[in-house]
């Protein structure tokens, strides 16, 4: 046998010991994870088939040798399988919250381009015919980056003081395009300010409330927004009086991002609830687990 057969010969060889290995743990970890009485009925069947083959004594060794092999390895072998199945989701989980949150991050980055422009736009048209107001829009505006430009730093955390303090400033430079067609209302008792919240939520409801409910209404209408202290749990509700919400309807692009972040960031512990009030208008409440001061 020349140097090139042996060589093939020695890869064969290599092959099928890789391939026995796996089959091997395939079956180890078959073993560890089925029930007794399916390994019962599974060997019982075995032998049956076994014995209709000629097979002699092969197949109650195997059966026998299984026997041992879960006795002694399976819960080892199972533990370290189940150890591997939560580690792999917990991976899962953090990558799904790290993608969520650079989207976030990238969405933040953007601002609302159409929102800054309209509001420098504003800002101009002021400065000829009103410059005190021009001045106060333009404070609103700084104070509206202040609040937003942090929270695109840390990628999605922040603080329910600190969410509430954008949504204020988006709104009063609102109040100051719409005018007398726009009022608000925030409460928040000072011992929450500091309890850590989502970033964008608050405020994605309030421009839902203002896109979808206010603007469309001739008259425009009152938004109040509500913190308080639930059973282990912060809930913030964004209400309008603006032309309703069709709970037939499909979420929005907005909703069903909260919705999704919510679901990575807390699992079935958080929710948006959705209503509508017999008074008209919409009213959407944040239920999160509270987690610290």
């Amino acid at each position: 046998m020349n140097e090139g057969d042996k060589n093939k010969v020695l890869l064969f060889m290599l092959d099928v010991s890789e391939t026995a290995k796996v089959f091997w743990w395939k079956f180890f970890d078959w073993l560890a994870v089925i029930s007794w009485s399916y390994l019962v009925f599974v060997s019982f069947l075995a032998m049956i088939i076994g014995g209709i083959l000629g097979l002699g004594a092969l197949i109650p060794l195997l059966a026998f040798g299984s026997f041992m092999i879960k006795s002694l390895a399976g819960g080892k072998r199972r533990a370290e399988l189940a150890a591997s199945d939560a580690a792999t989701r917990a991976d899962v989980e953090a990558l799904e919250r790290r993608v969520l949150e650079a989207e976030m991050a990238t969405l933040q980055a953007q601002i609302e381009p159409h929102f800054l422009f309209n509001t420098l736009a504003l800002i101009g048209q002021l400065i000829e015919t009103d410059p005190h107001q021009a001045s106060i829009v333009h404070t609103h505006l700084i104070k509206y980056l202040r609040a937003a430009l942090p929270q695109i730093r840390e990628q999605g955390g922040g603080k329910l003081g600190q969410q509430l303090a954008l949504s204020r400033a988006y709104l009063n430079i609102m109040q100051a395009r719409m005018q007398e067609r726009l009022s608000y209302q925030i409460e928040c008792p000072a011992a929450l300010e500091h309890v850590a919240f989502p970033s964008m939520m608050i405020q994605t409801l309030v421009e839902n409330a203002i896109k979808h409910g206010l603007e469309p209404k001739t008259d425009g209408g009152h938004i109040n927004i509500i913190a308080r202290q639930g059973e282990a749990e912060i809930q913030v509700e964004v209400s309008d009086n603006g032309i309703g919400f069709d709970l037939h309807a499909d979420d929005g692009i907005g909703l069903s991002n909260i919705r999704e972040r919510l679901k990575v960031l807390y699992g079935l512990k958080a929710s948006l609830v959705v209503e509508v009030p017999e008074t008209g208008g919409a009213k959407l409440t944040l239920h999160i687990p509270e987690t610290s001061r």
